[in-house]
């Protein structure tokens, strides 16, 4: 190899030092992009079905988005697998109902700052020619009982759902087993997607009053059990940890939190009504 010259060399080495700076002015934009991209206004919502299918979630959230400048990308699922994708860091914050796994989540450490937000209640729906007699009724158990007695359908959502939680704890409490009966249906789907299933069948389903009131006309369904203070459905909203998760994007996970539960958050969630009936009722109204 010829050897280079003084000069050359000089300018070897000064064209090598550029490309290295270069390169790491690049690697340090890169790592700025990664670092702020999961913080850079989008903010991931794992939420149950019945918020979106009750179409609560697109009056609620674009004032939110309006306010903060956060941009919410929402994944409806049953509130069971809301609370593992937050288990696993894949969301920011949950909007859920299911109370006593809520509790767990947060006493295992996944979540925090949980606040209640909104509430309304299950009921038993089915079709209007009511074949077990639950029209009227005050008591889930009692109703339960009577479908079963019957074998008359009820389709179940069968997916960890905060729903299907609630309705198997009140087969459990009404002392019976339905798992595997003819009549049982284990549908695995979302409540809007249960309710059309009902009205097919037909049959009787559990469901939330919100979702059951946006679907209310295009399935013909009736609410033939209501009432019973066992029925009481509250939810909540949780930050993921950022103590588990760094990643997280728990600066905007809390501006979610403390703004749906201002007065502003709770008096949206009141002003929500489906054919003049309001679906939610805020927990509070905030300051």
């Amino acid at each position: 190899m010829q050897a280079l010259s003084k000069q050359g060399l000089s300018r070897h080495i000064s064209n090598r030092a550029a490309c290295a700076i270069g390169l790491v002015c690049l690697v340090g934009m890169a790592g700025a992009t990664i670092a702020t991209s999961a913080f850079a206004g989008e903010l991931k919502l794992a939420t149950t079905t019945s918020t979106e299918n009750s179409g609560l979630l697109k009056f609620l959230l674009p004032r939110f988005e309006q306010k903060s400048g956060v941009t919410v990308k929402v994944i409806a699922v049953g509130s069971g697998k809301a609370m593992k994708m937050g288990e696993m860091g894949d969301v920011d914050v949950l909007l859920v109902h299911a109370r006593k796994m809520e509790d767990e989540f947060v006493a295992a450490g996944y979540g925090v700052n949980r606040r209640d937000v909104m509430y309304n209640d299950f009921i038993v729906v089915g079709p209007a020619s009511d074949p077990a007699r639950l029209k009227g009724g005050k008591d889930v158990l009692a109703g339960f009982r009577k479908i079963a007695a019957g074998s008359t359908k009820f389709i179940s959502r069968g997916d960890n759902s905060g729903t299907d939680v609630m309705e198997k704890d009140y087969w459990k409490q009404a002392g019976i087993e339905p798992k595997g009966q003819p009549w049982y249906v284990n549908a695995g789907l979302g409540m809007g997607e249960v309710l059309t299933m009902a009205a097919q069948m037909p049959g009787y389903t559990l469901s939330d009053r919100a979702t059951y009131g946006a679907y209310r006309a295009k399935t013909g369904l009736a609410i033939l059990l209501e009432g019973d203070p066992r029925m009481f459905n509250p939810y909540g909203v949780i930050a993921v940890n950022p103590a588990k998760h760094p990643d997280a994007n728990y600066v905007d996970a809390m501006k979610l939190v403390e703004w749906i539960t201002s007065r502003d958050g709770q008096d949206t969630i009141a002003a929500y009504k489906v054919e003049g009936e309001q679906l939610f009722f805020p927990s509070y109204r905030g300051k």
